[in-house]
C-alpha cells in the first residue's frame, strides 16, 4: 500500500530532502545539494519567493518506507499576472514503481484542480533561479550544482502516464583551445567593441560585484522574458538571491560589458566545476564541506558556464564573442581545459552556433514535461 503524506515541520521537510541522498547516494554522477540551502529554499521565513509563491511538499511510504517525493508548487504571479493557468511541480524523486509516480503526481494534480488550473509541468521550481529540467540523456555524465539529477525510470514513468515533451535543453561539453582564442574571435571581438564603444569590466573583488549585482539582475529578467517557464525576479528575491549565491563567485569568473556611458549590458557568470567538492561535502558545510568547496576555487580543470545575460538591444549583435575571448584567456592562465555549458533550449540555434568555433560535443538533455489537469 502507497501512502501519501504531506511534509510541513522542519524535521518532516529534513526528510523529505534527504530522501533523494538515501536513493542517488550510490550514483557516482550525481552531485548532491547542501541541505541547509535546501532546507533555506523551503522555508517561507527565508525564501522571498514565496510572497508570491506556494510550496506543498508530498511524501510517498511503502510499508513505513519513503519511495517518493514532489513539491507542488503554484506560483501566483505567474498565473494572475502572465495569465499561464500553469501548476508546477518540482523535486520529483521516486523508486522504480509507476504506482509510487501516479501517486505523487495525483497530489500534484489535485491541487492544480482545486485553484481551477489548466495543466501542470515539471519539474520545474519556484522561479527562473531554481533549477529545471528532468534529465533524459546524459545519467552516466557527472552533474553539476545548478541541476537536477535524475534515473532514467523517471521519464519513463511521467511519459507512461500521458506527459508530453514541453521543453527540452541541451548542455554542451566544450574543449577550450590552449593556444587561445582563435584570431576569427579576436577580431571579431575587437570589431564589435569598437562598433559599439564597449568596455569590459574586470572585478577585484566581491565588493565590485555587488556593485553590478541589481543590474545583472535586470538583465536576467530582460533576457530570459519571452521563455515559458519565465517569472520576473523581484527585488526581495534579489537580495535573497544576492547573499545566497554571491559568495560562491570569483571575480575572475564574472565577464561584464559596459556600454560607453557605464551602464551594464551584458554579463555572463562562470565558475570552478564544484561538482567533486560537493559530492565529497555529501550535503554539509561542516566540518570539512567549507574546505573542499574552497580548494575547488583554485585547483581544478573545468569550469561551468552558469548565467548570461545581454540587453535585448545588444542581442544578437556578437557581443558573445567578447565574453568567450574573455573567459577563453582566463581558462588558460588557470590551467582549465574544459567547460560546461549551462541547458540551453534545443531551438535556441544562435547560441549554438557560438560552440563551432571550438571542439564540442552534446552530453546531457534534460526536459519538461506538461499534462492537462
Amino acid at each position: 500500500m502507497i501512502e501519501i503524506k504531506e511534509l510541513t515541520s522542519s524535521a518532516q521537510l529534513q526528510e523529505f530532502v534527504k530522501f533523494q541522498f538515501n536513493l542517488l547516494e550510490d550514483n557516482e554522477y550525481w552531485v548532491p545539494p547542501i541541505i541547509s540551502d535546501e532546507l533555506e529554499n523551503f522555508d517561507p521565513d527565508i525564501n522571498p519567493v514565496f510572497e508570491q509563491a506556494e510550496g506543498h511538499f508530498f511524501m510517498a511510504y511503502q510499508d513505513g518506507r519513503p519511495v517518493g517525493r514532489v513539491a507542488a508548487i503554484i506560483n501566483r504571479m505567474e498565473i494572475e499576472n502572465q495569465g499561464k493557468p500553469k501548476m508546477r511541480f518540482g523535486w520529483f524523486d521516486v523508486i522504480d514503481d509507476i504506482k509510487v509516480t501516479e501517486a505523487l503526481i495525483e497530489k500534484v494534480r489535485e491541487i492544480g484542480q482545486q485553484h481551477d488550473l489548466e495543466y501542470m509541468e515539471g519539474p520545474v521550481g519556484f522561479s527562473i533561479m531554481d533549477k529545471a529540467g528532468m534529465l533524459v540523456e546524459g545519467f552516466d555524465e557527472l552533474n553539476t550544482m545548478i541541476t537536477w539529477y535524475s534515473l532514467p525510470h523517471y521519464k519513463e514513468h511521467l511519459e507512461q502516464l500521458g506527459f508530453e515533451k514541453e521543453k527540452e535543453w541541451v548542455e554542451f561539453e566544450i574543449k577550450i583551445p590552449e593556444e587561445g582564442p582563435t584570431d576569427k574571435v579576436k577580431r571579431f571581438a575587437g570589431l564589435i567593441m569598437e562598433k559599439y564603444n564597449l568596455e569590459v569590466i574586470h572585478y577585484k573583488d566581491k565588493e565590485e560585484i555587488l556593485e553590478h549585482a541589481e543590474a545583472m539582475f535586470d538583465l536576467i529578467n530582460k533576457t530570459y522574458q519571452d521563455l515559458s517557464t519565465f517569472v520576473p525576479i523581484q527585488q526581495e528575491e534579489i537580495d535573497y538571491y544576492k547573499e545566497k549565491y554571491f559568495r560562491y563567485l570569483h571575480p575572475d569568473f564574472i565577464n561584464c560589458i559596459a556600454d560607453e556611458d557605464g551602464k551594464l549590458v551584458a554579463f555572463a557568470i562562470t565558475m570552478p566545476s564544484f561538482a567533486k567538492a560537493l559530492q565529497k561535502a555529501h550535503g554539509k558545510l561542516l566540518p570539512f564541506g567549507w574546505a573542499h568547496l574552497l580548494k575547488a576555487r583554485y585547483f581544478h580543470d573545468k569550469a561551468a558556464f552558469y548565467l548570461i545575460g545581454i540587453d535585448p538591444k545588444y542581442q544578437n549583435k556578437g557581443l558573445t564573442s567578447i565574453i568567450f575571448k574573455e573567459m577563453n584567456e582566463m581558462f588558460n592562465d588557470r590551467g582549465i581545459t574544459r567547460v560546461e555549458t549551462n541547458p540551453e533550449l534545443e531551438d535556441n540555434e544562435s547560441i549554438q552556433a557560438l560552440w563551432n568555433s571550438y571542439e564540442n560535443r552534446i552530453h546531457k538533455r534534460r526536459r519538461t514535461y506538461r499534462k492537462a489537469l
